[in-house]
């Protein structure tokens, strides 16, 4: 048993099954087919611990009101052996369940049987999941978009790991295409400028114009010369890329190292062009009838497939587009590599592209459901009150470099997880640096530098240690902030549960905001050195369980757990 709420939940459901059973056999309920019986937290206090609407979802068969039939129902049940102290009927037929401390107790106590494993679950049943995330074109530095999409992607994977799945970490490289042309053409440029002047070769006009062209140019010619002007146009593009982008992509491997990522794949598009499979993904649809042609191109028959219009698939100069290659890549996960599921962050100007992407699976006998897509909105940088725009390396918006540099892993990681991926964000530069109790992450990270100095000093000054849990008994902790923090304990696996659920680290970071919140009012409430020995290790045992809590999330979506500060 990794939850007590999974416990709680297991009771209650039999606790209102054997109730049914009861009044079904003596008649004072008619025999009824029961739905999954739902277990919810009230958002009220007053309406108890736990609450079901499984009265109202039978009421038909019941064929009395379900405020009648619940009263019936509480009659019949038998609570022994359980945690639960009383059931009410409240409302039109919800009955909430009031329960005893003992939950509570038996909460620290397997949090201090399982500590690194507590809030570890098995839902995910080792489904293969997929979450491909940050993917940026490699022609330059990471930017906003892919630090919040990166520190999102990793932090689902890691929820999803949490949750019992086997994930995969991916990163698709675009490294052909029009971007990667653009990318030749502005090396070419830079290249032919360093040689010959800036005035004898224009730009591109939509070319790259970071400072990192330059360099790669600068190092080229280093390295091999001039060689390349005599060569074609096409030749010269064509070293430089070959030259630059491998250079570009492990800088993009060690940044995100850097941030705390580490994937287990890097996948190539040019593989999926070079090794047959977009040109037998169009074959594949062409001779399924998802396709149409007209004007000399081949489109994706948007009719066929439930969409608002057709789509290009191969240009009518006999290129496939990037939706092709899209389409090659997905039905490699899903068909191919056998993934159950998978995951994609994309930014907010991808949104179109989700329906397309969806329906376009069902040909090969995937379901559009076994493909999410989340969606993640733009980030503002603020620096004394003002937007913060420029950067030092791609002379246009702040890079993911710039941005650790300034503020560092573990704030950006905590900001960029603070917020639904679906919502705009805000990002204060001068908050995340800040050491006050304003700034989230530093707050959660003092907090647990507080409890390790508590502990460390009851060990060192009082030569008190925490040992043999069995025989501590955590029932002398009744005051209401140790009752309210040990209450917020052990939620924390159902924080889980509902992240990898929702897909929303979010929850998360303000559930050990949350924690910390509690702990500092504990703390101010209850001594812990000085009391008697009974209380003191009871109380102990609360503030190492509170540790081992903060620290599981904070590595959960790896960000420090410091010792001291």
């Amino acid at each position: 048993m990794n939850s007590i709420y999974e416990k709680i939940h297991q009771q209650i459901r039999k606790v209102v099954e054997d109730a049914f059973a009861a009044c079904a056999r003596n008649g004072s309920l008619p025999e009824v087919e029961l739905p999954e019986i739902p277990v919810e937290v009230p958002r009220e206090k007053g309406f108890g611990d736990f609450s079901t609407t499984v009265v109202m979802q039978a009421a038909k068969q019941l064929r009395m009101p379900p405020g009648k039939a619940a009263e019936i129902l509480i009659q019949a049940m038998d609570l022994a052996d359980t945690y639960i102290d009383k059931a009410e009927c409240a409302g039109p037929g919800f009955i909430n369940f009031y329960l005893n401390r003992q939950w509570l107790y038996d909460a620290l106590r397997l949090i201090q049987e399982k500590k690194e494993n507590y809030g570890e679950l098995d839902i995910g049943k080792n489904i293969r999941v997929n979450v491909e995330f940050v993917s940026a074109n490699p022609t330059g530095p990471l930017h906003m978009g892919n630090a919040r999409g990166g520190a999102l992607g990793d932090c689902i994977a890691s929820i999803l790991m949490k949750a019992g799945y086997d994930v995969t970490r991916e990163f698709y490289i675009n490294d052909t295409g029009n971007q990667i042309e653009k990318f030749g053409a502005s090396l070419e440029a830079r290249y032919l400028q360093q040689l010959l002047g800036e005035d004898k070769v224009p730009f591109p006009e939509d070319g790259y114009h970071g400072e990192d062209i330059i360099e790669h140019a600068r190092a080229y010619i280093s390295q091999y010369g001039d060689a390349l002007l005599n060569e074609t146009p096409e030749k010269r593009r064509e070293k430089l890329v070959q030259y630059a982008l491998p250079i570009n992509i492990e800088r993009i491997r060690k940044m995100l190292s850097s941030y705390g990522i580490e994937y287990d794949v890097w996948f190539s598009e040019k593989s999926l062009h070079e090794g047959g499979e977009v040109a037998e993904t169009i074959r594949f649809l062409k001779d399924h009838g998802y396709t149409v042609e007209k004007d000399g191109a081949i489109w994706l028959n948007g009719e066929k497939l439930g969409l608002e219009k057709d789509e290009v698939l191969v240009r009518n100069n006999g290129v496939p587009t990037y939706l092709a290659a899209d389409i090659a890549y997905h039905r490699n996960k899903f068909v191919t590599r056998g993934f159950d599921w998978c995951i994609n962050l994309w930014g907010a100007d991808h949104h179109g592209h989700v329906a397309r992407m969806k329906a376009a699976m069902a040909p090969f006998g995937v379901s559009p459901d076994r493909l999410e897509v989340v969606i993640f909105q733009l980030v503002r940088l603020f620096r004394n009150g003002e937007i913060a725009r420029m950067s030092k390396r791609s002379g246009k918006t702040i890079s993911l470099e710039d941005l650790l540099e300034e503020v560092g892993r573990d704030a950006a990681r905590f900001f960029f997880n603070m917020k639904t991926a679906g919502s705009h964000m805000d990002f204060d530069l001068d908050l995340a640096v800040s050491q006050s109790n304003d700034n989230p992450v530093y707050y959660v990270q003092y907090a647990h530098a507080r409890i390790c100095s508590l502990i460390r000093k009851l060990r060192e000054e009082e030569g008190v240690v925490l040992k043999d849990t069995d025989r501590i008994n955590p029932e002398l902790l009744t005051k209401d902030e140790e009752l309210e923090l040990i209450r917020k304990l052990s939620e924390y696996p159902e924080e889980v549960r509902l992240a990898a659920k929702t897909l929303e680290p979010s929850r998360l970071t303000r559930y050990v905001m949350d924690v910390a919140a509690n702990f500092h009012s504990f703390y101010n409430a209850c001594r812990v050195k000085g009391e008697e020995e009974p209380l003191m290790m009871a109380r102990l045992m609360l503030v190492d369980s509170t540790r081992i809590v903060i620290r599981n999330v904070l590595d959960l979506i790896s960000i420090h757990a410091p010792e001291k500060m």
